[in-house]
């Protein structure tokens, strides 16, 4: 069964016909020509279609389009301010955080989430003081960014930029 719906991605807004099993990647990536997000193992394990789905970070390939009628989208493509790339984007660049770059999307949209995830005060399973703000440690930002997977192994030169990013 085909469903009209309305998705903001980006800034801009599509309406687009989908069919119910459509996934948010899917419609994304082959209706709409949105190809940031990336299509890792269409299982939600490897974090390469992560993008801001209202605010908050979520993996594409698990969501159904037509859930998300009239979601406001931010992928990766959309955090730079014209040519001024977002600070976690600019981070990545210094500090050498991607190999290949497939993941790369996924990890800087996972890392915008998470920094708002920890100014909110929200624990992780490492987080030592429960009582308001979050530190974020190496340790910190790791179990953070654990859902977002690097076949090159970038790990360390990701939680480097992401520690820069928040100074």
């Amino acid at each position: 069964m085909d469903v009209e719906i309305g998705l903001r991605v980006d800034g801009e807004p599509h309406r687009l016909v989908v069919d119910t099993r459509t996934t948010l990647l899917d419609a994304m990536r082959e209706r709409l020509g949105i190809t940031s997000p990336k299509k890792g193992c269409d299982h939600g394990q490897c974090g390469a279609c992560t993008v801001l789905l209202d605010g908050r970070r979520a993996t594409t390939c698990l969501a159904l389009a037509v859930a998300h009628d009239g979601a406001e989208i931010v992928t990766a493509a959309g955090l730079a301010d014209g040519e001024r790339l977002h600070p976690i984007q600019q981070a990545l660049l210094d500090h050498d955080g991607l190999q290949c770059g497939y993941c790369t999307p996924g990890q800087v949209c996972s890392a915008v989430g998470m920094l708002a995830e920890a100014e909110a005060g929200w624990p992780s399973h490492v987080t030592a003081d429960l009582s308001g703000a979050v530190e974020l440690t190496d340790e910190e930002i790791a179990e953070r960014m654990s859902g977002n997977l690097c076949r090159c192994g970038a790990y360390a030169n990701i939680v480097a930029a992401i520690r820069e990013a928040v100074r």
